[in-house]
């Protein structure tokens, strides 16, 4: 187990995690997001950011169990308001941390912080109930998650929110 300080490094044992030192090489060797998106494949997202699916549950008849994508934010990019109609659960992977805001039916908002840092309230996973709205953007740089998604994940399930649109 290592409890010194490396050079650069921000974290110390019973520390927090800046957004910085999460982002750094020493988290992930490819510190840059236009690097992770062509290594790992990502194309542009239509709710914004850039992502590729992982696996699809190919059932014999119906709709698939569940789909997994990974979902890279930049530093500036956002996950605008949309909604699904099935059970989503994020899992930070790697970079800054990601907020999530979450509405029930358009009023009020809840957020949530994923990440590293859990002295910090962090966590790296958290569940959007189906049917709810949800948007998400990178605090400080990049953010690269998975979306779980069940049952799996549908286009005509995804309802984007008009441009301007948050909730009340």
């Amino acid at each position: 187990m290592r409890t010194g300080r490396r050079r650069g490094q921000s974290w110390r044992p019973g520390g927090k995690v800046s957004a910085r030192s999460a982002a750094s090489p020493r988290r992930c060797r490819l510190a840059d997001a236009d690097a992770m998106i062509e290594r790992l494949g990502l194309r542009p997202h239509p709710e914004g950011g850039h992502y590729r699916e992982m696996w699809r549950d190919a059932p014999a008849a119906g709709r698939g169990a569940g789909t997994a994508i990974l979902y890279l934010l930049r530093a500036g990019e956002r996950s605008h308001w949309h909604r699904v109609d099935a059970a989503e659960g994020w899992h930070w992977h790697a970079g800054a941390p990601l907020r999530l805001r979450l509405s029930e039916a358009g009023e009020g908002v809840q957020e949530r912080l994923l990440g590293m840092a859990l002295d910090a309230g962090q966590m790296p996973f958290a569940l959007v109930p189906k049917g709810w709205w949800q948007a998400a953007e990178p605090v400080g740089g990049w953010v690269l998650v998975g979306c779980t998604v069940s049952p799996a994940f549908d286009f005509a399930g995804f309802e984007m929110a008009p441009p301007g649109w948050a909730p009340a």
